[in-house]
């Protein structure tokens, strides 16, 4: 219940609690302060991939899905996982018949694609782009709406402009200890709400590669 404590979570999280993976505890456990930023899920190839689009992608897991080597960050029922499984959806096939490496997180998502050990990667754009812009890797489809307004991202296409209706926004935020007191949590509240309106974060957010997101308190 220390007031000075946050501690970080994802959509990942909350996907964990909708499928009871914290035992006893429920999404009433902590006391929600703030998501401050979304990236959104993508799917990235080593940049010499003979994947060129989505499409080539989704006929080589119809083909044979034991065939196409897929990393991503956690182990199946993660949210990157449920990634490959809309993937998998989309192509009509088993999601439980892919070939799946669990590894941790971006970071070895990136060494084990630019090391031959996968040749897909299920991923978030946020992780993606330094490895995208040194030109390393490709990402065959965004999980948003739209083409993110990004300069060095306009490029990259979306799942649902290449006829692959999914979406998956990657929420960030902050939440606190359950038995924080009231006027400890208003106060924290007062300054994410600061924070999140000010230029300065703003700043911070887009060095992240992160996308607007802000809500707090009983919103959230």
């Amino acid at each position: 219940a220390d007031a000075g404590t946050l501690v970080a979570w994802s959509s990942g999280s909350l996907l964990n609690l909708a499928q009871g993976k914290f035992g006893r505890f429920d999404e009433n456990a902590v006391r929600w302060l703030a998501a401050v930023g979304t990236s959104y899920g993508a799917i990235a190839v080593k940049n010499d991939s003979p994947y060129k689009n989505l499409d080539d992608l989704v006929q080589a897991l119809k083909k044979d899905p034991g065939k196409v080597v897929i990393g991503s960050g956690g182990t199946v029922g993660s949210q990157d996982w449920m990634q490959t499984a809309l993937i998998a959806k989309a192509a009509g096939i088993n999601p439980r018949d892919l070939r799946y490496v669990a590894l941790e997180g971006g970071g070895e998502i990136a060494t084990a694609l630019l090391g031959g050990h996968i040749q897909v990667g299920s991923t978030d754009i946020s992780d993606s782009m330094p490895h995208i812009q040194s030109g390393d890797m490709r990402l065959l489809a965004v999980f948003a709406n739209e083409r993110l307004d990004e300069p060095e991202m306009k490029n990259i296409p979306t799942a649902k402009e290449q006829g692959y209706d999914i979406v998956w926004p990657v929420v960030r935020g902050f939440y606190l200890g359950p038995k924080v007191s009231d006027e400890d949590y208003a106060w924290w509240k007062d300054a994410f709400d600061k924070l999140l309106a000010s230029e300065e974060f703003a700043k911070l957010r887009d060095q992240r590669e992160l996308f607007p997101f802000a809500m707090t308190g009983p919103e959230l």
